[in-house]
Order: C-alpha cells, then structure tokens, then sequence
C-alpha cells in the first residue's frame, strides 16, 4: 500500500487497501480496489457531480462509493456479493467521511433494479462478459422505464468487455480517460472507458 493510498483511507476514515481472490471465480472476479489516482482522474473530469447517482457494480470495501460521496458530493449505491466484504464495506460506514450518502447492497449484480435516480454506473471488471450482458439489460431496462442520460464508466476494460460493449446499439462511445501515465509500466488498458445513453431530449428527437 502506497502513501498516497494511505493518506486516502485515512483522510475518508475507512479501510480499503488489499487484494481478495477467496470467494472469486469464472464468473465472479477479485476484490481489488480501484487506484485513489484513477478516482481522482474521473472525478477531475466534471462528469460526476453534487446530486448524480452513481452504482458501483462490485464495490467491494466500498472505496468509489466513499470517495465520490465525500469528493463530489454524490450520492452513491454500491452491490457486492460476497457476504464477507460486504460486511467490510458496512463496517466502514460506520466511520466514512460521507458514509450518509452511500447505500450498499448485497446482491448479485444481474437481480437488481436499478432505480431512476441512477445516471452513473461504475464498473472495475467486477465479473464475467456473460453477467455483463444480464446487467446491462437491467441498465436498459430501467433507461427505458424513465428515460435519462446515463453514463457507463469502464475502469482497466477487458477486451471481451469492449468488444460486447461497441456492438449496443443503445450505447454511445463517448470517450475516455487515459491513465497510464499514473503507473510506471506501460499498460495500455490504464483507461476510463466512457459510454452514454442520451437523455431525454435526445430520445425524442430520435423519436420524431
């Protein structure tokens, strides 16, 4: 765990840092969180923001969530299956910074409904192409529902994510965010990925 990682957790007061494989399979991948250098990338994007609300897919000890809550004023739901972790996750609620802003549930990532106030959804390869699949149709599901713009953050995409991804036709690639240059090997999967759905206003010029 680096300093800056430290400083994070300490000034969030929460525990996060490490890495997690025993609960981890074909379909259901790694607790690791994502670096505090790529969260502060994305925040200095712009595109989340007071009053959005972001859905971390797999948020593990609840590290996005606790960040953008307290960062960018967010509010923030986070889904984690494993019982284990996401005990840790609720445990450092009880001392977050921002813990009043972050809700988590423990549930499998494909059975849950997305409620309308959601517009951000974060993804750090939490699981298989194949549950991608069930849980982008219950992203579309609840866009068609109550239509808004969402955006889709892929932090260090696979891949199998990308391919399946570039062929919804519902899905607009909006751009990304290098990241790179915040680690000291090249790795060109170091990225942000960014995809949209348009907004309202968007749906009812397609429309007419």
């Amino acid at each position: 765990m680096t300093d800056h990682e430290m400083n994070w957790d300490n000034r969030l007061q929460i525990t996060t840092a490490g890495l997690d494989d025993s609960s981890a399979d074909p379909y259901r991948f790694r607790y690791e969180p994502t670096p505090y250098c790529v969260l502060e990338r994305l925040l200095d994007s712009g595109l989340i923001r007071k009053d959005d609300t972001v859905l971390d897919y797999g948020c593990g000890k609840g590290r996005v969530d606790f960040f953008l809550s307290a960062q960018a004023q967010a509010n923030t739901i986070g889904i984690e299956y494993d019982d284990r972790i996401y005990r840790d996750a609720t445990e450092n609620q009880k001392t977050a910074v921002a813990g009043a802003n972050t809700v988590f549930i423990l549930m499998r990532a494909e059975a849950y409904t997305i409620p309308p106030a959601v517009n951000r959804c974060y993804f750090f390869n939490p699981f298989s192409v194949e549950i991608l699949h069930k849980v982008l149709a219950r992203i579309l599901e609840s866009y068609y529902e109550n239509p808004r713009e969402i955006f889709l953050f892929f932090y260090y995409p696979s891949e199998e994510y990308i391919s399946y991804l570039m062929t919804v036709s519902e899905l607009e690639f909006y751009g990304e965010i290098p990241c790179g240059d915040l680690f000291e090997e090249p790795d060109k999967r170091e990225r942000i990925m960014i995809f949209s759905l348009p907004g309202y206003d968007g749906l009812e010029e397609t429309e007419g």
